[in-house]
């Protein structure tokens, strides 16, 4: 029994000081360096949603860390070109560091990258004024003001005016990140004013230093095109698919390619996996109907750019981003079909479009219709 009453007495005693500990044990950090840390090790394998998902959490914290905000802005960017709905992701970038800018407006390396996302964002002009202002005194960020000044002026036509930039950004990179971006507006310099050559080999160097930024690839497969080498434009875009087997945008660019190559089985095969990954996207049903078109499968065509021309009405596109074909090619498929159902119905409908709209595209009939059939 005396045996018996130590035992209790002992296990009372541990459990007592094992609920102290937990009661007294200090709360976990929130947002703390492990939050930057994943971020990081997301973004250098490639996982830019994750790194995005990070470095949100340490910013929510730490929301003015240039370290994660550069991390945050780069990954957004880098994801808007690497998949066909990503173009918001640009303007997300712009706003996160607007509010930095508008919080620090003293910070030069903030307003270094304020500027980068506003280039990329297509907004020229404030993206020069701010890329001076951070240039106005020596900072380690220079090089990212340089290529933010780069893309600025490649947007206006300012090509020559870029190169220069472009160039002093990749001499003044001071780590891996900028001067990746910088050796990426380098090569897009360099291709606007037809050095494609030197473009690829920038692109080559920005791919070395990381290879697993689909968009690199996707740039490089462009470079590729210009030269007129459509191998190595075909093994890039391989390269996407193989770093991220269900990209949709890299299926595109391989039916584009195929078409061009007049390999249209295989451009059909790319279209149609398009479709069936991404049926609500305007550019795949597109693409699709112009194959079949080309190969004279008109009633697939047809098919096909019907749907593309609903998916427009139904989404509401915007005026200056129709792609009229689909409605002018469908009716060029109804009528050496003899579809005299349908040809009217899809010409009166573009009608209503154009009446509606500023619309440069004009179709028209004479009074009497087309050969065969009469328009109402």
């Amino acid at each position: 029994m005396l045996f018996t009453l130590c035992l209790l007495v002992g296990a009372v005693g541990l459990m007592g000081l094992w609920l102290a500990r937990l009661v007294n044990r200090p709360p976990a950090p929130i947002g703390g360096g492990d939050a930057f840390g994943a971020a990081q090790a997301a973004f250098d394998q490639g996982d830019l949603t994750g790194a995005i998902a990070h470095a949100r959490t340490y910013l929510a914290v730490h929301r003015d860390d240039i370290n994660t905000l550069y991390l945050l802005a780069r990954a957004l960017i880098y994801r808007s070109y690497s998949e066909y709905n990503r173009a918001d992701d640009r303007a997300s970038a712009s706003a996160i560091l607007r509010e930095a800018a508008q919080r620090n407006p003293r910070d030069i390396d903030v307003l270094a990258v304020h500027a980068l996302t506003l280039a990329i964002d297509g907004d020229a002009e404030e993206a020069v004024a701010v890329a001076e202002r951070a240039l106005e005194t020596e900072a380690p960020s220079a090089a990212i003001a340089h290529t933010a000044l780069a893309l600025a002026y490649n947007t206006v036509g300012g090509y020559d005016t870029a190169v220069r930039e472009s160039e002093s950004a990749v001499s003044t990179a001071a780590s891996r990140p900028a001067l990746t971006d910088a050796l990426r507006a380098l090569a897009i310099a360099y291709r606007d004013v037809g050095r494609y050559d030197e473009a690829l080999t920038a692109v080559d160097r920005a791919i070395d230093l990381d290879d697993r930024l689909l968009s690199l690839h996707f740039e490089r497969a462009q470079y590729a095109l210009l030269l007129g080498d459509s191998d190595s434009a075909t093994v890039s875009y391989f390269n996407v698919l193989t770093k991220d087997a269900g990209n949709i945008k890299a299926r595109l660019r391989l039916c584009e390619l195929s078409s061009v190559m007049r390999e249209r089985e295989r451009a059909v095969e790319y279209c149609q996996a398009v479709t069936a990954y991404a049926p609500a996207w305007v550019e795949g049903w597109f693409r699709l109907g112009m194959e079949y078109f080309l190969q004279g499968s008109f009633e697939e065509s047809q098919r096909a750019l019907h749907r593309c021309a609903t998916l427009q009405t139904l989404q509401d596109v915007p005026t200056d981003s129709l792609r009229f074909e689909c409605w002018y090619i469908q009716g060029q498929a109804a009528e050496i079909l003899g579809d005299c159902v349908n040809l009217p119905a899809i010409y009166n409908e573009w009608r209503a479009i154009a009446a509606d709209r500023d619309v440069r595209q004009r179709w028209t009939y004479p009074p009497e219709g087309p050969p065969g059939c009469l328009i109402p």
